[in-house]
């Protein structure tokens, strides 16, 4: 529309419309409300099958009401925020349009300030495609605004607007708006990649589940092939459905990810993996590894099923409980070395299983030791645990006294007559003592500069002192079972 200010000719430049879920954010928000619900009112989401029955928009408004969202953890798209803070400097007007509830809509608008009007369902109208168009179309008319939007529902509305603004969406949209309209500027996506993937499933920590070989090592049986075969089917067991509890894990804890300076980058956090994805995933993962764990025996298939069901309470109520949560980590941990006995049918001593469960209660201190050293003091809680900012000096003396412990029960088992039997140079096993030692006053110390991973045992595998610490660990072992002196040199 032609005007002029002073004499000089200028453009009114028509409405910017802006949709929310996919584009102005890097996520969905009725799945995020409905995990949501699952997380903190897991009973009502048996009502979610009637509230759909009476509409799209319904269901988004029963979730609207029974779910909170704290829009400054959302993972806004910040290209796009930037470029429509600079259109609104311009003097155009802003539109925030979405198919999500009004509730959401306006939370997020009044937090980032920059949208003139909004425009979403209302419990009755589900604001999504065609319906879109029409409401845009009555408001603005046929041509009348541009549209920024990321999916091929959006091709509805292209049809009627002046502009195509294409975010996050893939090269074949971008010709599909092209085909309707003119497109003013493309935001690409951000590739996804096998590096997100492997994010998602967490691969890097499935190195925990070495944990199931050391029964085999512990009783020194390894030149027993069909064991070694057994644990590797159980390793891909356990290593796939730890990777659906993650999924599980970070789907129901969304919001306190994102107030983490590190686990705000994990796929789902972030938006960078849609959450419906993982929420298809985690089921199809969890069936493969029951498979495999079937095949491998019914004692480890106990076994898995209990750490499985121990880890989806921890995920929903545990983690968020003082102290109950560090001695369930270090239950899950030992888990993994029941487990590997079970697949192979070996017993285990109680010397094994004391030195683990205070081992790994003091690792499982570290983490949240860790945690709170990232946590600014004088904050108030921990979000989504039972901790306040200063109590990391207390967790911090309770993992060192933990770690320690499982030293003293080290010392404990070296001196005791079940060693005879094992060790043909009983004395040099004593060696290990002072090194467990070292390392867990190495690992401590680490964590108290502030310079620990929040999983000690993935750090304990990058970390060189560690890994040389273990190596001199089993050459010591290997000395006192004598292998060394029987070796063909």
């Amino acid at each position: 529309m032609p005007s002029s200010f002073e004499g000089v000719p200028f453009t009114v430049q028509p409405a910017l419309v802006v949709d929310l879920d996919g584009t102005l954010i890097h996520t969905d928000m009725l799945h995020e409300s409905a995990l949501q619900l699952l997380r903190e009112h897991p009973l009502q989401t048996l009502q979610i099958p009637g509230w759909l029955r009476r509409g799209k928009a319904t269901l988004k408004e029963r979730l609207a009401e029974r779910t909170r969202l704290d829009p400054r953890t959302l993972p806004y798209n910040q290209p796009l925020i930037e470029w429509l803070k600079t259109q609104r400097a311009e003097g155009r007007t802003l539109v925030l349009c979405t198919a999500s509830d009004q509730r959401i809509a306006r939370q997020v608008a009044d937090h980032l300030g920059i949208f003139d009007d909004v425009i979403a369902s209302d419990g009755h109208d589900n604001l999504a495609g065609t319906r879109k168009a029409a409401a845009l179309v009555e408001r603005y008319g046929d041509r009348g605004f541009d549209y920024a939007g990321n999916s091929s529902t959006d091709l509805y509305v292209w049809r009627h607007a002046r502009q195509a603004i294409v975010v996050d969406g893939s090269p074949k949209l971008a010709d599909q708006a092209a085909a309707v309209t003119e497109v003013a500027r493309v935001f690409p996506a951000r590739p996804q990649g096998f590096n997100a993937w492997r994010r998602v499933l967490r691969m890097h920590q499935w190195m925990k589940n070495i944990l199931l070989f050391v029964p085999l090592l512990a009783a020194h049986d390894l030149t027993n092939l069909h064991a070694w075969g057994l644990l590797a089917v159980a390793f891909a067991s356990f290593s796939l459905c730890a990777s659906s509890v993650y999924i599980a894990n970070d789907l129901l804890d969304l919001e306190s990810d994102r107030l983490h300076p590190r686990k705000r980058k994990r796929p789902f956090a972030s938006g960078l993996v849609p959450a419906w994805k993982g929420v298809l995933l985690a089921p199809v993962l969890l069936g493969v590894s029951l498979t495999l764990a079937w095949q491998v025996g019914t004692p480890f298939l106990s076994w898995l099923l209990l750490y499985f069901s121990l880890t989806c309470v921890y995920s929903w109520r545990l983690k968020r409980l003082l102290l109950i949560d560090c001695l369930t980590l270090a239950m899950l941990y030992t888990l993994r070395i029941v487990a590997g006995a079970a697949a192979i049918g070996q017993s285990l001593s109680f010397w094994l299983l004391a030195f683990s469960i205070f081992l790994f209660l003091s690792l499982a201190f570290v983490k949240r030791y860790a945690e709170l050293r990232l946590h600014r003091k004088g904050t108030g809680s921990l979000h989504g645990r039972g901790y306040h900012s200063d109590d990391a000096p207390i967790i911090q003396m309770m993992g060192i006294v933990a770690g320690y412990a499982a030293v003293l029960v080290l010392a404990l088992y070296v001196n005791s007559d079940a060693i005879m039997a094992m060790y043909e140079h009983p004395k040099l096993v004593w060696g290990a003592v002072p090194v467990v030692l070292f390392w867990v006053s190495w690992v401590w110390m680490r964590a108290h500069r502030g310079e620990m991973h929040d999983d000690p045992v993935v750090f304990a595998i990058k970390d060189r002192t560690s890994l040389a610490t273990g190596a001199i660990f089993a050459l010591v072992l290997a000395m006192g079972t004598g292998v060394l002196g029987h070796m063909p040199w």
